[in-house]
C-alpha cells in the first residue's frame, strides 16, 4: 500500500497529526499495542461522527455545515494536487533532490538514488493511489454513511500508513478500499480523454495488467492511470523492508515529467467526477430513505 504523508485538503494535515501524531515517519512498524490504541481511537472518531450526524437530524442547515466541514477536513484533493504540482515542477527543472523529498512525503518507498525516469514512474503511481485513498474513498463512504463514513475512511487510511503495519489494520484498510479503488479506476477511464489520454488504454490496462498484482487494490487505479497516459509503471520497487518486484502496468514509453503534470490533472478530474458521483449517490439514498 502507498500511503499519504502530508496530503490533505483544508486541515487534513492537522487531522493526520491528531490521529497519527505530527511528525510521524511515513513508514512505521505498528506493534499490537499501538494497533489496538489506533483502532480504539478510530472507533472514538467514528462515535464522534455519529453524534455529529445525529445532532444534524431534522436540522438541514446544521447537517449541511457539519458535512461540509468534515469533507473539507478529511478529503485530500487540494493537498495532493499541490504536492503533485510541486513534484512535477521539480522534475521538469531537473531538481531531483527536492523531487525525492516530496515523493517521500507521499510514498513509503526509498527515494534515495532514484533518477528522472524512476521518480516520474513513482510520482504517477503515488498520485494514482492517493487519488483513490484520500479523495475517492472518503467521498464515497461519506455518500453511503455520512459524516461517520467520511471520518472512518480517512482514519483507517492514516492508521494503515506504512508497509509494515499491523495485519488487522492492513486487512481492514484493504476492505475499506476494495470498492472505492475500483470506482476510482472506472472514473479514470471516463476522465482520460479530458486530459488528452486514452480511455481504451486505461480500460485495457486496468482489466489486463492487475491480475498479477499482489495487492487486491493497489494496482487497479495505478494501471488505469498508466493506460490513460499510455506509459508503463510498476517493476522493481525498493521499500525500507526490502525489494518488491511488482508487475509492469500499462504499455508504451517510460514516464517523464510531462506525464507527472498530466497525472496531476487526471487526478483533479477523477476527484471532480468522484464528487459528482458521491453527491448523486447521497441524493438517491436520501430520497430512498425518505420514501421508507
Amino acid at each position: 500500500m502507498q500511503v499519504t504523508g502530508s496530503v490533505g485538503g483544508g486541515s487534513a494535515a492537522a487531522w493526520q497529526a491528531a490521529v497519527g501524531g505530527r511528525g510521524a515517519p511515513a513508514v512505521v512498524t505498528m506493534s499490537a499495542r499501538t494497533a489496538a490504541k489506533g483502532i480504539g481511537l478510530a472507533g472514538a472518531v467514528v462515535v464522534v461522527g455519529l453524534l455529529a450526524e445525529r445532532a444534524g437530524r431534522g436540522r438541514p442547515l446544521v447537517q449541511a455545515v457539519t458535512t461540509a466541514v468534515t469533507t473539507w477536513a478529511v478529503v485530500g484533493a487540494a493537498g495532493l494536487a499541490t504536492q503533485g504540482t510541486e513534484l512535477a515542477r521539480d522534475l521538469e527543472e531537473g531538481r531531483l533532490e527536492p523531487a525525492r523529498a516530496t515523493l517521500s512525503e507521499l510514498d513509503p518507498r526509498v527515494a534515495d538514488g532514484l533518477g528522472m525516469i524512476a521518480l516520474s514512474r513513482a510520482a504517477v503511481e503515488t498520485l494514482a493511489e492517493n487519488t483513490s485513498e484520500v479523495v475517492v474513498a472518503p467521498l464515497l463512504w461519506g455518500a453511503l454513511a455520512g459524516v461517520p463514513g467520511l471520518v472512518a475512511s480517512r482514519t483507517i487510511s492514516v492508521l494503515a500508513r506504512g508497509s509494515a503495519g499491523h495485519w488487522f489494520v492492513a486487512r481492514l484498510d484493504e476492505l475499506v478500499h476494495l470498492v472505492p479503488t475500483r470506482i476510482a479506476a472506472a472514473l479514470t477511464v471516463l476522465a482520460a480523454p479530458v486530459v488528452g489520454g486514452s480511455a481504451g488504454g486505461a480500460w485495457r490496462a486496468w482489466r489486463r495488467d492487475t491480475i498479477a498484482h499482489p495487492s487486491p487494490n493497489a494496482g487497479r487505479v495505478e494501471a488505469a492511470f498508466a493506460g490513460a497516459l499510455e506509459i508503463r509503471v510498476g517493476g522493481r520497487t525498493v521499500y525500507p523492508h526490502g525489494v518488491v518486484e511488482l508487475p509492469v502496468l500499462g504499455v508504451g514509453r517510460n514516464p517523464d515529467a510531462g506525464h507527472v503534470t498530466r497525472a496531476v490533472e487526471l487526478s483533479r478530474v477523477v476527484g471532480w467526477l468522484a464528487g459528482a458521483t458521491s453527491v448523486t449517490a447521497a441524493v438517491l439514498l436520501g430520497a430512498r430513505r425518505r420514501r421508507k
